[in-house]
């Protein structure tokens, strides 16, 4: 199994430890991750222009063709991206046209509409290897952990981009994959609900409000961990977790981990390999009780 890896800019830049655990993980599956030097997705300017932005996205399309190569992404939002501007691009010939205006201008090159496909990385996990193979292969069962999951708001959304790929009002994929490690997925009355990351810029308040009533219902809950596959929703549920501690008289203490790592401690990779020196509430504890 090979493909090309797509980071994104959040990933490398404030969420290293989800790349770490996703190379180690694929690594010790016998997944190759090939590095093809992807840009950005353009997700973060669509909203101020569409034709910019699918350009972009179209460039990193084409990259993945050139490599013929499936692309997997750690990113939901930018998976998302990829995967709506090959839809566009297949249906609107005036996009098309000014798509490739833009390109010709700036960087010399066009859009051929040659699309690998895209797929994110829990869904390679959970479709393209399969969770029975994960349960086979797992060598430290993480037996006794009450695990909520966290899949967010791109990963299965819309639906249309996504071949029918999960459930997009109540998906369990996510879920099925933290069984796969022994784990216990424990369901919560918000899980769908949005971790604010996406008016955290212009509503901060807002977003830690969102990130703050969900961390309320785990606690409550009794959860050894909430386990996610979006940077956004790790910076809003771990670092923002630290940050609401200094700022509220409740304190929250509950690990947030990206899923390679969950998986990760299953298959019996060294947590120094998992990246958790970068998660901002300690793991020392969920360690610990599995353990390791």
């Amino acid at each position: 199994m090979k493909y090309a890896v797509f980071l994104g800019c959040t990933i490398p830049s404030r969420q290293i430890n989800y790349e770490q655990s996703s190379r180690a993980v694929a690594k010790s599956l016998g997944i190759e991750l090939v590095d093809v030097g992807f840009g950005c997705c353009g997700f973060p300017i669509e909203p101020i222009d569409q034709v910019k932005a699918i350009s972009m996205a179209a460039m990193n399309l084409k990259k993945g063709e050139e490599a013929r190569l499936d692309v997997v992404a750690l990113c939901p939002a930018c998976g998302e991206m990829l995967m709506k501007a090959a839809d566009i691009l297949g249906k609107d010939e005036t996009t098309v046209k000014n798509v490739n205006n833009l390109l010709s201008k700036h960087v010399g090159s066009e859009y051929r509409g040659e699309n690998p496909r895209v797929i994110h990385f829990a869904r390679m996990l959970y479709e393209d290897f399969g969770t029975d193979k994960i349960k086979n292969l797992v060598k430290h069962p993480l037996t006794g952990l009450k695990i909520a999951t966290h899949p967010g708001c791109h990963y299965v959304r819309p639906s249309s981009l996504n071949e029918g790929f999960d459930d997009p009002e109540f998906p369990h994929s996510l879920d099925e994959l933290v069984e796969a490690t022994g784990a216990e997925s424990v369901d919560y009355i918000n899980k769908n609900y949005c971790c604010g990351g996406s008016i955290l810029a212009v509503r901060e308040g807002v977003a830690k409000a969102m990130a703050r009533k969900k961390l309320e219902v785990l606690t409550e809950v009794g959860v050894d961990a909430l386990v996610l596959i979006c940077p956004f929703c790790g910076i809003m549920y771990d670092r923002y977790q630290k940050l609401m501690n200094t700022e509220l008289e409740r304190k929250f203490n509950i690990p947030i981990l990206y899923y390679p790592q969950l998986l990760g401690i299953a298959l019996g990779i060294d947590p120094e390999e998992l990246g958790f020196d970068v998660n901002s509430i300690s793991v020392s504890g969920l360690l610990e009780k599995v353990g390791v």
